[in-house]
C-alpha cells in the first residue's frame, strides 16, 4: 500500500485532510513538523491560548472556557437546582449537586463496597486503604491524605484562627471546632449513653465514653504496642517515640509535645496564678505546685 494512502472516517475529515496536500492551506508546526488542515488545530497543538479575559488577563484555548471563567467576575449563576433553588455557574457543578437530592452514589469502592456520589470522594476514600498521603507540609514535612487537612494543619504554623464565636469572641483554626465549641453556649447535649444515661454534646464524645463500659482500646501504638481508647491519646503518646514538640511558646520559643503543657508554661510569662491554697491563701500557677505546698499543712 503506498505511503500516501490514508483511510479516514468521515467526508469532512477527508476534505480537511486533503487540504494538507495543498501547501498553501497546510499549517506546519515549526517545532515538530506536524501538519494541520486548520490554523486553529495548529494553535491548540502548540499551546497557543487566544481567548483572553478582560478582567484578569487569563487566556484560554476555548471560548466556552472563557465564558465559564468570566462568571467568576460577573457572579452569574445560570444553572439552578429545581429542588432547593441553589444556583451554580457551571452545569457540571449543578449535576454534581443534584446527587445530594437523588441519593445517587454511582462510585463504589472495590475494596470495601462503600459508595460515593462523586468520583473525587472515592479517590479520597481510596487513600484509607492505600495509606497514601500526597499532601506534604513544606514547614515540618508532615503528610496528609486530603488537601483540606493540610490547610487546617498549616494553621499550626501560621497560628491563623479565622473562625470566630459570635457569643464570646473566641477564635478557632477550624470551623468544625467552632461548631463544637458553640454547644457550650447552647447547652445542647443530644447524645445519650444507653448504659448509664449520661449525655454528651458530641457524638464522638459518646463513642469515646462508651469504651469505658466496653473496655475497648482500638488504637494501638506501632512502636510499643500500647493501646488507647482514643485516637488523640495515641497521637499524644506517639510523641514519646518521635520526640515531636509541635507547640511553641511565642514568648521564649520553648517547644512542648502537648498543648496543655504549653498553656501551663505560658503562665510563667503572664504571671497568671490560678491555684489557691485553702489553708493559707497562697496562690500557684500550677496545680502540682499547690499539691506539693499542701504537704506543709498536712
Amino acid at each position: 500500500m503506498p505511503n500516501s494512502w490514508k483511510f479516514l472516517r468521515g467526508k469532512s475529515t477527508l476534505v480537511n485532510h486533503q487540504k494538507c496536500h495543498d501547501q498553501e492551506t497546510c499549517h506546519v508546526c515549526k517545532a515538530c513538523g506536524k501538519t494541520f488542515s486548520q490554523k486553529v488545530f495548529q494553535k491548540f497543538h502548540t499551546g497557543v491560548k487566544y481567548y483572553e479575559c478582560g478582567d484578569s488577563g487569563k487566556t484560554f484555548h476555548h471560548k466556552l472556557t472563557l465564558v465559564h471563567h468570566q462568571r467568576i467576575h460577573t457572579g452569574e449563576r445560570p444553572y439552578e437546582c429545581s429542588e432547593c433553588g441553589k444556583a451554580f455557574n457551571n452545569r457540571s457543578h449543578l449535576t454534581r449537586h443534584e446527587k445530594v437530592h437523588t441519593g445517587e452514589r454511582p462510585f463504589e469502592c472495590s475494596k470495601c463496597g462503600k459508595a460515593f456520589a462523586h468520583s473525587s470522594s472515592l479517590i479520597e476514600h481510596w487513600r484509607v486503604h492505600t495509606r497514601e498521603r500526597p499532601y506534604e507540609c513544606s514547614e515540618c514535612g508532615k503528610a496528609f491524605a486530603h488537601s483540606s487537612s493540610l490547610i487546617e494543619h498549616w494553621r499550626v504554623h501560621t497560628r491563623e484562627r479565622p473562625y470566630e464565636c459570635s457569643e464570646c469572641g473566641k477564635f478557632f483554626s477550624q470551623n468544625s471546632i467552632l461548631i463544637k465549641h458553640q454547644k457550650i453556649h447552647t447547652g445542647e447535649r443530644p447524645y445519650e449513653c444507653s448504659e448509664c444515661g449520661k449525655f454528651f454534646s458530641r457524638k464522638s464524645c459518646l463513642i469515646y465514653h462508651w469504651r469505658v463500659h466496653t473496655g475497648e482500646r482500638p488504637y494501638e501504638c506501632s512502636e510499643c504496642g500500647r493501646a488507647f481508647n482514643n485516637n488523640s491519646h495515641l497521637v499524644r503518646h506517639h510523641r514519646v517515640h518521635t520526640q515531636e514538640r509541635p507547640y511553641e511558646c511565642s514568648q521564649c520559643r520553648k517547644t512542648f509535645s502537648e498543648r496543655s503543657t504549653l498553656v501551663q508554661h505560658q503562665t510563667v510569662h503572664t504571671r497568671e496564678r490560678t491555684y489557691e491554697c485553702g489553708y493559707c491563701g497562697k496562690i500557684f500557677s500550677r496545680l502540682s505546685n499547690l499539691a506539693q505546698h499542701k504537704r506543709i499543712h498536712t
